[in-house]
């Protein structure tokens, strides 16, 4: 398998560089993200493709620069089926025909086939998509080199998903994954126990702002993120959220109106 990296050409603060979507040429050619229906995406996919045919777009899960490009290659390849783990309410947003995804279906990609991971958290429809001939992980937004991945409640995001999606992938011990951001990650098993390693110091700092009677959402942030941009704050805010709603669950933490209080250290 030799997956080719298309540019989505979408950089941003969200998005650092850009989009990475893959290409799996072969006898099923078939694209992972969609990417947002930049003309010049598609311009690099037909050229990538070389004149061959793309069979399929296969999806890791509905945000924005992962989905909404759909629309733009089906207008110009309407030959292309489109394939998803079902989101009800947030796939009817792009006018395609979109063919579910189910976790553990096998499906031809290239010259080789692909399983589905079900991995959500960082929405509940995000997918990995596991070639285990060569230990490959196309990873979506499941883990970006160099970064982290915000888990915001307003999108589908869940730190208790995310964390059991990250173990889940640590046990198939991947090789290498292909992530939709950043480079290629050729030490998963490092990266992975780096992310753990960080959501749980992000839930002690949570912890430790309402030990000493700091409840309200933006005072935490500013209390664990003394020098964020004022145009991180909302996304920083989110996280925290994130992960407040956890500690909730777990029965560590309440709130009265909009302040956040201790329940069990």
């Amino acid at each position: 398998m030799t997956p080719i990296a298309v540019h989505a050409f979408n950089p941003g603060p969200m998005t650092g560089s850009g989009n990475a979507t893959w290409l799996i040429p072969g006898r099923v050619p078939t694209l992972i993200d969609a990417g947002v229906g930049d003309p010049r995406h598609l311009n690099a996919l037909e050229a990538t493709l070389a004149g061959g045919r793309l069979a399929q777009v296969i999806v890791t899960h509905a945000h924005v620069d992962h989905a909404s490009g759909a629309e733009a290659i089906a207008e110009r390849m309407p030959h292309v089926r489109f394939l998803k783990m079902s989101w009800p309410g947030r796939d009817a947003e792009w006018d395609v025909r979109w063919e579910p995804l189910a976790d553990g279906g096998v499906l031809s990609a290239g010259d080789t086939t692909l399983e589905v991971i079900h991995t959500p958290g960082h929405s509940p429809d995000h997918v990995c998509l596991w070639n285990s001939a060569d230990r490959v992980l196309f990873c979506g937004d499941l883990a970006w080199q160099g970064s982290t991945v915000v888990i915001s409640p307003g999108a589908g995001g869940d730190v208790a998903e995310y964390l059991a999606s990250l173990e889940r992938v640590r046990r198939l011990g991947p090789r290498v994954m292909l992530p939709a951001h950043g480079p290629i990650i050729d030490d998963p098993e490092s990266l992975l126990e780096e992310y753990v390693v960080h959501r749980r110091l992000r839930e002690e700092q949570v912890l430790d702002a309402m030990r000493v009677g700091i409840g309200r959402i933006d005072d935490i942030v500013a209390r664990i993120y003394p020098t964020l941009s004022a145009a991180l704050v909302p996304l920083a805010c989110e996280s925290v959220l994130a992960q407040l709603i956890k500690l909730e669950r777990d029965g560590r933490a309440g709130r009265v109106a909009d302040a956040w209080h201790i329940i069990s250290p």
